[in-house]
């Protein structure tokens, strides 16, 4: 059968049309796959991304609660809450200042007393003082036994707290010497801390013989109120001390006269010249 040159071109054109789609095909779909797979790629990324995210904030989430305790001791806590821990009465609790705000100290010596602490494992300190700012526990000082501290480096006590705290931060500097709110004990030379701007752990080694290593757990916010309020009391104090010093004076006179008096109607009927 004879076939023209033109019918010849026309079967080879057309087969190139359909190779050239079938390529086209091919292309898109793979395009489409490389497409499938970034999509799915990304999705998988963004899942351990955010997963990752949640994990950090929880951990930070932890390690922020950390700090704002000490042992069974949670910052923020009320009065009557450390007394029912440490076992030492609500009246043995001494007010430091009772205006503008009313600011308390408990002392507690695990070592010591009659009755046995809720809190176990104690034997590594020697004392601890909590105060409190209106009735909230805003710092915790501890002074850890001696004997059960003597040989301990530096570094052994950051190693144990970090185990704790977390990892230490830049100490804050102050060119005054730092005494604690509570009492008159001077802190000593600082050697580490822990914390963030809400609640801090200091770890220092004290100037006096009594103790080797002291560790102040604080809640800031609560501490600056606290000195605030300390600060402004002694103000108050010195303002109201002439008329204090005045009401004693009287009232001493007082006293004097009514013991007079009492001899005077004792004495009086049964004296004989």
């Amino acid at each position: 059968m004879f076939r023209s040159p033109h019918s010849d071109n026309q079967s080879s054109s057309n087969h190139s049309v359909v190779i050239n789609a079938a390529e086209h095909d091919a292309r898109f779909v793979d395009r489409k796959i490389k497409n499938f797979d970034e999509a799915k790629f990304m999705r998988n990324c963004g899942f351990i991304g955010v997963c990752a995210l949640t994990l950090a904030l929880y951990v930070t989430a932890l390690a922020a609660q950390d700090l704002g305790r000490y042992r069974e001791f949670e910052l923020g806590s009320e009065v009557a809450a450390v007394s029912h821990v440490t076992g030492i009465a609500l009246s043995d609790v001494r007010v430091v200042h009772h205006r503008p705000a009313l600011i308390q100290e408990l002392t507690w010596r695990p070592g010591y007393g009659t009755r046995r602490p809720a809190v176990p494992d104690t034997e590594s300190v020697e004392r601890i003082v909590f105060g409190f700012y209106d009735d909230r526990l805003f710092q915790v000082a501890v002074d850890y036994d001696r004997e059960r501290t003597k040989g301990l480096t530096d570094a052994d006590m950051i190693e144990a707290i970090s185990s704790i705290y977390g990892r230490q931060v830049k100490p804050t500097v102050s060119r005054n010497r730092q005494t604690l709110l509570m009492y008159e004990d001077i802190l000593g030379a600082p050697i580490a801390q822990w914390g963030n701007v809400d609640h801090s752990v200091r770890l220092y080694r004290p100037y006096s013989y009594a103790t080797i290593f002291k560790l102040v757990v604080t809640a800031e916010p609560m501490a600056a109120l606290a000195r605030t309020a300390a600060a402004r009391a002694v103000q108050l104090d010195a303002q109201e001390a002439p008329q204090r010093e005045a009401a004693r004076e009287k009232q001493e006179s007082e006293n004097r006269r009514a013991a007079e008096e009492k001899a005077r109607l004792t004495n009086k009927p049964v004296f004989r010249p």
